[in-house]
């Protein structure tokens, strides 16, 4: 190695924590769906000392660093910039504590462990970190990103979750926060300075995590929707009638289903006419069959609600959850494989939804008359989806860059400024929706995020998002 920073970072962390090959650095350098870039060298710490000790190099020698977990983000805050001169910090080694507490119903966790990995620790205890989505993250980028996901109707997303943190500010200082209480009303809650802001006040290396009971029971049904205001009234009823059973809430519309069963025809289609909308209704408890029936809950609430709402819902299909399951997590690659495409991910009042997606779908008619709609999300917690297909598969990459660019602006127009919502519901913030923060995010907000950054990363080393 010729990079003196690459060598001091080696001598300090030992054999193995550094890689400086073109081949070794290239997993590291690119992005789930957005964002690829070039770094100076790779640096992976198998402990907290390690991580300020590594942070502390980058500073004397004014080296800008991106911190990186399982780097399944989606809006490119994972990766170094084209420069050739960022340092990837890396968690993949700093994955080796996982302390449960059965009695407190919490877990302590490296920042580096895998969401499968902590579950497959907590399963032996009859707990589990509910938290699901389509990726396997790491815990320390879960905190900086606050993942939701589609259990967070049911049990909140991360920040809800979080009841300790240890982070390493830009400086290379420790901030250690890893009580396991959660009732602690002493003045400001710093940890959750660090929840959500995508790494750039400090490295998340520890974290404390409420978990629950792990389900005795689950039951799952497909509910034909004629349009949104059904979805919302079939919502209101499941909740008025079942109460903390109900888990999720995924809808998914026509044209964002029908792709699905093109490309996995091992998938069978569980109504004979596609509706305009298809709700996966999951339910949990911890109690065992023999104290409550769940699949005869479902079923007995369902068709109730079938014969009060008429022709607004008319069907509903019971049977295997994980077959259900199975569909809903298809569709984001389903659509990917329909061609090039625009992906949004924004949150609304629930009660807003479908007015929100005939404003999208009108928008489309009158002023991108080729593009296509292809709605589906968590609209139980005010989530959606929407993914606008451009153009077909094996059309010129980037073809319609000029589109997406005017659609982007226009359909988080619609989201923020009149619907009332956000950019981003669950994705964070990164280069690939930066100016739209710059765009709506309030200038005092952004003021206090300018003071925090003086405090935790003075130098300004850490990330390549803007939260001032």
């Amino acid at each position: 190695m010729t990079d003196a920073l690459a060598e001091a970072l080696a001598a300090a962390l030992g054999p193995g924590a550094v890689l400086t090959d073109p081949a070794d650095r290239a997993r590291y350098e690119q992005g789930w769906r957005y964002g690829k870039g070039v770094a100076r060298c790779v640096v992976r710490p198998r402990s907290t000392a390690e991580i300020a000790a590594a942070l502390r190099l980058c500073r004397e020698h004014g080296a800008r660093v991106i911190a990186q977990g399982a780097n399944t983000g989606l809006v490119a805050a994972s990766t170094p910039d084209p420069s050739g001169t960022m340092v990837v910090l890396s968690l993949d080694r700093h994955d080796r504590t996982i302390e449960v507490d059965r009695a407190g119903r919490s877990v302590l966790a490296d920042g580096g462990v895998r969401l499968s990995q902590l579950n497959a620790a907590l399963a032996p205890h009859g707990l589990w970190f509910p938290v699901d989505l389509g990726a396997d993250p790491q815990i320390g980028g879960m905190v900086a990103t606050n993942t939701g996901g589609t259990r967070l109707l049911r049990y909140g997303d991360v920040r809800k979750n979080l009841l300790g943190l240890e982070v390493v500010l830009g400086d290379g200082r420790v901030l250690s926060l890893l009580h396991a209480l959660r009732k602690n009303n002493t003045g400001l809650d710093a940890r959750q300075l660090f929840t959500g802001t995508a790494g750039l006040f400090g490295v998340v290396s520890r974290a404390v995590l409420q978990v629950a009971p792990l389900p005795q029971q689950r039951a799952a049904a497909l509910v034909a929707c004629r349009d949104g205001a059904a979805v919302l009234g079939l919502l209101q009823a499941l909740e008025d009638g079942l109460g903390e059973l109900l888990e999720a809430f995924e809808v998914i519309g026509e044209s964002a289903l029908r792709p699905v069963f093109v490309h996995h025809p091992e998938l069978r289609a569980p109504f004979r006419e596609l509706p305009p909308y298809a709700v996966l209704v999951g339910l949990a408890t911890a109690l065992p069959a023999g104290l409550l029936d769940l699949d005869a809950v479902l079923q007995a609430r369902l068709q109730a609600h079938l014969e009060a709402a008429g022709p607004a819902v008319p069907d509903a299909v019971f049977g295997d959850g994980a077959e259900f399951w199975a569909i809903r997590h298809r569709v984001s690659e389903s659509l990917r494989a329909e061609g090039e495409s625009l992906a949004f991910d924004v949150g609304l009042p629930r009660a807003a939804l479908p007015a929100f997606t005939a404003a999208v779908a009108e928008l489309l008619r009158a002023s991108f008359p080729g593009v296509r709609l292809c709605d589906y999300g968590h609209w139980g917690d005010g989530g959606t989806h929407l993914v606008l297909v451009l153009g077909g598969p094996g059309g010129p990459e980037g073809a319609a860059a000029g589109t997406a660019a005017a659609l982007q602006e226009r359909v988080y127009e619609l989201a923020v400024r009149g619907f009332g919502g956000s950019f981003s519901a669950e994705h964070g913030v990164g280069p690939h929706n930066q100016r739209s923060y710059d765009l709506y995010t309030d200038p005092v907000v952004k003021d206090l995020c300018r003071a925090l950054s003086w405090c935790c990363d003075p130098a300004r080393l850490l990330g390549t998002a803007r939260l001032w």
